[in-house]
C-alpha cells in the first residue's frame, strides 16, 4: 500500500480584503491546482493582531506581504522558508536580505498609465498619492516613478498627498482635493496610485463640476471591480500582475521545500494591461456646453435620462443643445447617451457575471430584449454572444 507523503503546513500572510492581496492568493490556487503540490494552507484575513510568535510557528513555510514593514520585522528570526511579496523599489538596500521578493513593478505600472494619458493627446499630468508612512511606502515608490517619467521628457508635473482617508477627516480632504484641483492647469491627466484613490479624487472632480474626462483625465491601479460598482464615471485603471506574483511567489517556495535553492533574489513582475473607460478618454471640446453636456451624460447616462434633462442642466434649450453637439461631436444627445448606455453593458457583459435582464436595468434599458435589439443594431451580435464570447461589438 502506498503511503501519501505529508502535506506541508503553508502560512499566507495577507489581507484577504485587498484586491492586491486577493489576486496573489487567486495565483498561489492555481499554482497548487496546476502542480503536484500538496499544502495545508493557513490564511486569516486578520493576520496582523497574531504576528507575535509568528517566528515560532510550528509550520513548513511562509508566503508574506512584505509592503507592510511590521511583517518583515516579525519574520526576521524565522528559521523557515520564506518567500516576500510586495511593491518594488528604486534603491535595492529597501529589499529584505537573503529572502526571495516577488515584487509588482512600480515603475512600469507608472509608466504604462503616464503612457495611455499621453496617447489620449494631454501634455500636462499629476499623481495623486498618499500621506507619507511606512506602511505606505509602494506608494512612495510610485511618486518616484511619476518624476522619473517626467523629468526624462523635461516636464513638470505636480504630486499631491493630501490628507489620509477616514471618517472623521473625509469633508477635509474632499474641500483640499478640490482645491487642488482647481488650481491644476487644464486639460489635465492625474495618475492616482490607487483606484481608492482615484475614486476620492473623482468624486472631488463631481462635486466640484469638473468635467471627467475633457478638463481632467483619471486613471488608477488595481482594476478593483468593487470600485468600478461606486463610481459614477467608469474609472480606468492598471491591472497589476498579482496573480503571475501568486505563481511565482509558490513556485519558489516548493523549490525551496524540496531542498533547491532560490538563486533569485528580486523578480519584477510588470502590469497585465489597462481597462480603458470614460474617466481617461480625453477628447478636446472647444464648446463648453457640449462639455457640461458630456459631463452630466456620463454621470446619469444609465439612470435612464432624456434630451430635454441634459439641456436643463445646461441650461439652454434643447435645440440649441442639439445644435451644439451636432456641430462638435457629429451625433445627437440621444446618440451621445444611448452610446455611454451601451458601453457600460458592453463592460458590464465582459467584467461581471450579471443577468442580461439585470445588466440592461442598470444600464437604464427599458428591458432585456431592448437592450438586445439595440446591441444588434449598433454592434452586430447579441449580448449573449458578446458575453460568452463568440463575437465582439463591431460599428
Amino acid at each position: 500500500m502506498k503511503t501519501v507523503p505529508p502535506a506541508h503546513r503553508i502560512a499566507l500572510l495577507f489581507n484577504g480584503g485587498k484586491v492586491y492581496d486577493r489576486g496573489i492568493i487567486t495565483g498561489i490556487g492555481n499554482y497548487l491546482s496546476s502542480t503536484r503540490a500538496s499544502w495545508d494552507l493557513f490564511l486569516e484575513e486578520d493576520f496582523l493582531c497574531r504576528l507575535k510568535g509568528i517566528e515560532r510557528w510550528q509550520g513548513d513555510g511562509i508566503i508574506a506581504d512584505f509592503d507592510d514593514p511590521l511583517i518583515g520585522e516579525a519574520l526576521a528570526g524565522s528559521t523557515l522558508p520564506v518567500v516576500a511579496v510586495g511593491g518594488s523599489y528604486e534603491d535595492e538596500r529597501a529589499y529584505p536580505k537573503h529572502i526571495p521578493y516577488v515584487a509588482t513593478d512600480n515603475f512600469a505600472l507608472i509608466r504604462l498609465a503616464y503612457e495611455h494619458l499621453i496617447e489620449a493627446g494631454l501634455t500636462r499630468f499629476a499623481c495623486f498619492s498618499l500621506p507619507e508612512a511606512q506602511s505606505n511606502r509602494w506608494a512612495q515608490e510610485r511618486e518616484k516613478a511619476f518624476r522619473r517619467l517626467l523629468q526624462r521628457d523635461g516636464l513638470h508635473g505636480e504630486v499631491y498627498r493630501g490628507l489620509s482617508t477616514s471618517a472623521p477627516m473625509w469633508d477635509s480632504a474632499v474641500e483640499q482635493q478640490i482645491t487642488w484641483l482647481q488650481s491644476l492647469p487644464k486639460p489635465i491627466g492625474i495618475i492616482a496610485v490607487s483606484d481608492a484613490r482615484a475614486r476620492q479624487l473623482l468624486q472631488a472632480c463631481l462635486t466640484a463640476g469638473i468635467a471627467v474626462p475633457e478638463q481632467v483625465a483619471l486613471i488608477g491601479i488595481d482594476n478593483d471591480p468593487l470600485t468600478r460598482t461606486l463610481t459614477r464615471v467608469p474609472l480606468s485603471s492598471v491591472t497589476q500582475g498579482t496573480q503571475s506574483m501568486g505563481r511565482t511567489a509558490a513556485q519558489l517556495l516548493h523549490q525551496m521545500l524540496h531542498g533547491m535553492p532560490s538563486t533569485a533574489r528580486q523578480i519584477l513582475v510588470p502590469p497585465e494591461a489597462i481597462n480603458v473607460q470614460a474617466s481617461s478618454l480625453h477628447q478636446p471640446l472647444g464648446n463648453p456646453y457640449v462639455m457640461q453636456a458630456l459631463h452630466f451624460i456620463r454621470q446619469y447616462a444609465c439612470q435612464g435620462i432624456k434630451t430635454a434633462q441634459v439641456a436643463g442642466y445646461v441650461g439652454i434649450s434643447r435645440s440649441s443643445l442639439e445644435s451644439h453637439f451636432r456641430k462638435e461631436r457629429g451625433c445627437s444627445v440621444h446618440d451621445e447617451i444611448l452610446s455611454f448606455k451601451l458601453t457600460a453593458a458592453a463592460s458590464g457583459l465582459k467584467h461581471g457575471d450579471a443577468a442580461i435582464a439585470e445588466i440592461a436595468q442598470n444600464c437604464g434599458f427599458k428591458s432585456a430584449q431592448y437592450l438586445h435589439t439595440v446591441f444588434r443594431r449598433e454592434f452586430g451580435c447579441t449580448p449573449r454572444e458578446f458575453q460568452q464570447g463568440e463575437a465582439a461589438p463591431i460599428h
